[in-house]
């Protein structure tokens, strides 16, 4: 299950973000949520700093997708 859910995440780390519709960033959103929460659980009970490493790629990579979808504010 452990490599299933690594596997998934390397993937998603992979994926360009470029020329994705507003749909599909919130799709890649509430995958990689998923994603960080799945492998939370396992590395809950394991404390391997792989799994660590990967959750902060996912989230960092979550986040460039979130600034995104929220945009540039209008000051």
């Amino acid at each position: 299950m452990t490599e299933d859910l690594l596997e998934k995440a390397k993937e998603f780390i992979g994926r360009t973000l470029s020329h994705m519709s507003t749909s599909d960033r919130v799709a890649a959103s509430r995958e990689a949520k998923a994603l960080i929460l799945s492998i939370n659980e396992i590395y809950k009970e394991t404390k391997d700093q792989n799994l660590m490493d990967v959750m902060k790629e996912l989230t960092e990579k979550k986040r460039k997708i979130e600034k995104r979808l929220k945009g540039t504010p209008l000051v």
